[in-house]
């Protein structure tokens, strides 16, 4: 029946409606995520213009010359004649395009794959709707929001308290490359998400593109400061594009065509894929399974090991190049010592051993970066629940309580997993281009203590999807706070109380610092407390509610 309909509509007949629809069903989401972000924009503003004056913000300016700031910001566009518009242009403008990217992947796989996962897209497509009206509407509705999003926190900035008071034009750009990152990434997941049948893997593809993007451009922006040979690698990246524009500094509009062309070139694939595959299916088909399951997996925690095992996989892979790596630019760090202001000898914990301190940093680092993974995995467990996969799960002797903390603890085991292989691999890497063994353990565990705060946020996740799941999006609220605060709090030298609020300010920067094992015990306690009341309160609700 299907079938038929199509073949008597046009590829784009009923795009309207279909969008119509989508914009009902996310009157809640789309403000959320817009305004959420044009908030954030207007809390640097704000904190930027109070606490900058003339003499921090010459102090700033020889953050260019430090690869730290080049790996967490950017190439430091006009840092050497510094203005409050650049910093914040310089440095701050990476995390709201990483927000319009994570924005644009979620919404495209809510509308396209998840809605076929789920049975409702063959629904849709029984009436008068065309086969490419649901991707063509996701698409739109993605780069409205993207550019909604542009569109306010240029006003955000321009009624700042920023001195001198921005220009219009370069605050357009600045807000316009934000918004190319976004509609960037919502031509990758239109594509991303003809690979699979489940949303969750079509979402992790295109998460590891946007994490490989942030890497590559971390690493040529890390060489370009240096002189290094590397600097190269920045263009690769849809991230590194947009921060060509240079706002406030070279003013250029030409790297902008580049996210735009990706956007397009995606997009255009994802179609081709859609056309070329059955309604359900991905390009990228299941494996057969076998007729007897192994004995192994007569378990809850089992499956739940099953079913994240690809996931865990691949992060591992990640997590592994990306220590290496890093570590890897531990000497260049060091050499830099002398010229390192104050102001990044804060967030490296007030060190003056550069090495340790750098090592400190990134264990914080990868701890946010792992935080993606606790967050994913427990929406993932409620993609299984709306997928209708746990209730024959739950039809078994397994009880509620016992499914979900199986879930849980399986994702916090990998959590553990991935920070200890973190500290392992970035340890290895130092060890490789300094020569001194003695870094190895001490980074091992600097890096293996950070599983507290992504366990702290693995709990929270956990309560909401037990309490209220239609508000499992919360968590990324949390997330983001914490993250601002623990990466630029001393930066914008906020006061240690509102430093406190962050999971990811409890655990110490070993081997820069002592660990803070009673932060440990007590951030890792709370999150076992949450999870199991997260539990409790699912076994109290009903089946996807």
């Amino acid at each position: 029946m299907t079938a038929q309909v199509s073949a008597q509509v046009g590829a784009f007949t009923g795009t309207g409606a279909t969008l119509r629809l989508m914009l009902r069903r996310d009157r809640w989401r789309l403000p959320a995520w817009v305004l959420g972000l044009s908030l954030l924009m207007a809390y640097f503003c704000t904190a930027l213009g109070t606490v900058l004056d003339e003499e921090s913000l010459q102090g700033m300016a020889q953050l260019a010359l430090s690869p730290v700031t080049a790996l967490v910001g950017g190439p430091g566009f006009g840092f050497d004649a510094i203005t409050v518009p650049r910093f914040l242009a310089g440095l701050y403008g990476t995390y709201l395009m990483l927000g319009t990217a994570l924005m644009s992947m979620l919404t495209i796989s809510r509308h396209t794959r998840a809605e076929e996962q789920h049975g409702r897209a063959e629904l849709v497509l029984a009436a008068p709707v065309g086969h490419h009206a649901q991707p063509t509407a996701a698409l739109i509705l993605t780069v409205a929001m993207n550019i909604l999003t542009a569109f306010l926190m240029t006003g955000v900035v321009l009624a700042s308290p920023i001195e001198p008071t921005p220009e219009v034009m370069p605050t357009v750009l600045f807000t316009a490359s934000i918004a190319a990152v976004g509609i960037a990434f919502a031509g990758v997941s239109t594509a991303t998400a003809q690979l699979s049948p489940y949303s969750r893997t079509c979402t992790a593809i295109a998460g590891m593109v946007l994490a490989v993007s942030f890497i590559i451009r971390g690493l040529g922006d890390m060489s370009r400061v240096q002189n290094g040979g590397l600097a190269w690698l920045s263009w690769l990246s849809p991230i590194g594009w947009a921060q060509q524009a240079a706002p406030y500094t070279l003013n250029r509009w030409w790297p902008l065509a580049l996210p735009l062309i990706l956007a397009l070139l995606t997009a255009f694939l994802g179609f081709q894929l859609r056309s070329r595959r059955d309604l359900g299916a991905g390009v990228l088909s299941d494996r057969t399974g076998k007729e007897r399951a192994p004995s192994w997996l007569g378990s809850p925690p089992a499956v739940a090991w099953r079913l994240q095992r690809g996931t865990v996989i691949g992060w591992s892979v990640g997590v592994v190049i990306a220590g290496l790596v890093f570590g890897a630019f531990t000497q260049t760090i060091a050499d830099t010592a002398d010229d390192m202001p104050a102001e990044i000898l804060a967030v490296m914990g007030g060190s003056t051993a550069l090495t340790e301190g750098y090592l400190g940093f990134m264990g914080i680092y990868f701890a946010v970066m792992l935080s993606v993974y606790g967050i994913l995995s427990v929406q993932s467990l409620r993609a299984e629940e709306t997928g209708h996969r746990t209730e024959p799960v739950l039809a078994t002797a397994v009880g509620r309580v016992g499914w979900v903390l199986s879930w849980v603890g399986v994702t916090a085991a990998g959590a553990l997993w991935l920070s200890v292989l973190s500290g392992v691999a970035e340890a290895s890497g130092a060890v490789l281009v300094t020569g001194d063994g003695a870094l190895f353990w001490p980074t091992v565990l600097g890096h293996g203590v950070q599983f507290a705060p992504v366990w702290l946020l693995i709990g929270v996740a956990t309560v909401l999807y037990g309490l209220v799941p239609r508000l499992l999006g919360l968590v990324w609220l949390v997330f983001i706070a914490g993250s601002v605060l623990s990466m630029f709090g001393r930066m914008l030298q906020l006061s240690q109380t509102w430093l406190n609020l962050s999971p990811f300010e409890h655990v110490g920067q070993h081997p820069a610092t002592d660990v803070g094992w009673t932060g440990v015990l007590l951030l890792a306690g709370t999150a076992i407390l949450l999870a199991v009341f997260g539990a409790c309160a699912f076994r109290r609700r009903d089946l996807t509610a």
